[in-house]
């Protein structure tokens, strides 16, 4: 027997995104987003208010970067969830964080963030708060590769959002082959 819960946003994994910007006069902010995913081989798709500063700066500099939070980094990914940078001009240091100046994109990479899709604006609805950015690139920190150069999610270890009960929880434990396990059922 199932049990109806109503209209809800609860998805299962709910990826932890950590938005980064630089502001007009090149400073960075960041925030976390916990409403987004990829729609096409190159857009991702989020759902940030308007008023978010975040926001505010991508539609300045028409560019934003997307870092996966990760489990060392779970305490300043949160922290960058809950503090605006409109009440909080310095949000980005006090969570530690340090940019890098993204080679492809006027925005910031956050160097503890190993993970990062780097985006230039498509469109944005404040209506919906519907964001959609290109990807131009995806970066990532040698030291969560594999041995084959390929992103390792056991080294990267992101975290996910649980809308339930509002908790964080880490990903990485691999239990199955995609596109061949299911080749059994043919």
């Amino acid at each position: 027997m199932r049990k109806n819960f109503g209209a809800k946003p609860w998805t299962y994994p709910q990826p932890v995104f950590i938005v980064a910007t630089y502001d007009e006069q090149g400073i960075p902010d960041a925030m976390n987003a916990a409403w987004g995913g990829i729609d096409l081989d190159d857009q991702i798709n989020l759902c940030l208010s308007a008023g978010h500063k975040t926001v505010k700066n991508l539609l300045i500099t028409k560019a934003f970067t997307v870092s996966m939070a990760t489990v060392e980094q779970m305490v300043a990914c949160d922290y960058v969830g809950i503090v605006s940078g409109n009440r909080e001009p310095d949000k980005f240091a006090k969570a530690g964080f340090h940019a890098t100046k993204s080679e492809f994109v006027n925005a910031p990479l956050i160097d503890e963030l190993p993970m990062a899709v780097e985006c230039e604006v498509l469109s944005y609805a404040p209506e919906t708060c519907h964001l959609i950015g290109r990807i131009v690139n995806v970066s990532a920190d040698e030291a969560i590769l594999d041995e084959k150069g390929k992103i390792d999610p056991a080294k990267l270890r992101p975290i996910v959002f649980d809308p339930v009960h509002n908790d964080y929880l880490v990903v990485g434990e691999k239990v199955g082959n995609a596109f061949k396990d299911g080749v059994a059922l043919k």
